[in-house]
């Protein structure tokens, strides 16, 4: 009988093991074990600059055994051997990684039940999350301590430019004083000159207005915020004063995708919607010149069906053509506000479990540490944009650049 080739045989072993850990009850568990292991293992390799016995010239230190550490996941404790070095050089951040997002999610739960809001289902989904049950002692311990990293992060200097800002705000449910309110959850996404998407802040206020998003872009400034060329907004009458009034010298984007939404309000229900669809495709144009040509035709055609529907456009849809005024690549990012779309899948997947706060802080506290876990992310992958062309575009004299 002939052997399989070496590489086959470790394949065949491999799957045989996945096989029979996915039929035991605690399969999860022990995938997701073996992987953290293997992460704090690779850490440990770049930190020394050498695997286990070899030897190299690049090496940095030298390994000194293990220490126990146990991580609560939603699929149960993982026990992990932590790696540790003779120097004390190696340092992981998957523990603080992990939890920081894990502690903000069964914190917010936890607190529910705790104060009396909660329901069965709630204590299920918190049991379910960590494996067991949260004491009053227990969630007062680390909410101080959570609070105070996550305020650190939304707060810290913002000592690089961005070129990009993109504003927009959600709403959550919190009770105060035994009374539900809305609040409004403000976020800032920036995009760097390295092209990469970061989360700038991410604060509570009670309700959009001018003065809220004043305060909120102030306070951006206050932290560092410098160079922004364009910010791309809602409609929001009150944001969109702060923006005139905080960042004068920014280019204004007001997302196409709420311009079509509020053309909705200016077109019978009973009309024909290939209007808005050609409308839409005026989005899709080389450039401004394009656009502006493909407007005038669109007017032609449904001035005497859509009247109303047609002023309105032509009196607003210049606000939405400013991205055309940025490098082509560039277009199909910064026309909408959609670059907070990931953010805003995520924080309305997370609080629609919860549904109703107990108060401020926890709100805050959860979002929060949504936003720094994808913040993470993004900082960890690939560039978003290529920011060569923006970088040409703007060493062009003012009246060329502006020619759109």
């Amino acid at each position: 009988m002939t052997r399989p080739p070496k590489d086959m045989t470790k394949t065949m072993i491999t799957r045989e093991h996945l096989l029979a850990l996915l039929q035991s009850d605690d399969a999860l568990r022990v995938l997701l074990e073996t992987t953290v292991q293997e992460v704090l293992e690779a850490e440990m390799e770049e930190a020394l600059g050498a695997g286990k016995g070899e030897r190299t010239d690049a090496r940095r230190g030298y390994r000194s055994g293990y220490y126990g550490r146990k991580l609560t996941t939603r699929v149960g404790t993982l026990e992990l051997r932590v790696p540790q070095d003779r120097g004390g050089l190696f340092r992981t951040e998957v523990f603080a990684r992990y939890q920081r997002s894990e502690k903000a999610l069964l914190l917010a739960l936890a607190e529910m039940y705790v104060q009396g809001v909660s329901t069965r289902k709630v204590r299920a989904i918190t049991e379910e999350l960590c494996g067991h049950g949260f004491s009053a002692s227990s969630v007062s311990a680390i909410t101080v301590q959570l609070d105070e990293q996550l305020a650190q992060f939304m707060r810290r200097p913002l000592t690089e430019e961005y070129a990009y800002l993109i504003l927009d705000a959600r709403y959550e449910r919190v009770r105060e004083a035994g009374v539900i309110r809305s609040r409004a959850v403000q976020v800032a996404l920036g995009v760097d000159w390295e092209g990469r998407r970061q989360v700038l802040a991410v604060e509570l206020a009670d309700r959009e207005s001018t003065t809220s998003w004043r305060d909120f872009l102030i306070g951006l400034k206050q932290r560092g915020l410098s160079g922004v060329h364009l910010v791309v907004t809602d409609d929001h009458e009150g944001l969109k004063k702060a923006v005139a009034e905080v960042l004068p010298t920014a280019l204004w984007q007001r997302c196409y995708v709420h311009f079509l939404r509020n053309a909705l309000d200016h077109l019978p229900r009973s009309a024909d919607r290939a209007c808005l669809q050609e409308l839409r495709w005026l989005y899709d144009r080389r450039n401004a010149l394009e656009a502006r040509a493909d407007l005038t035709a669109w007017l032609a055609r449904w001035q005497d069906q859509h009247p109303k529907l047609c002023a309105w456009v032509e009196t607003n849809i210049e606000e939405t053509f400013a991205y055309y005024r940025l490098p082509a690549a560039h277009h199909k990012h910064l026309k909408s506000t959609n670059l907070l779309e990931r953010l805003n899948q995520e924080f309305k997947r997370r609080t629609h479990i919860v549904r109703l706060f107990p108060d401020e802080p926890s709100c805050l506290r959860l979002i929060r540490a949504l936003a720094v876990e994808i913040h993470e992310e993004w900082i960890d992958a690939n560039r978003y944009l290529n920011m060569e062309p923006l970088r040409e575009l703007l060493k062009k004299p003012a009246p060329e650049r502006n020619a759109a």
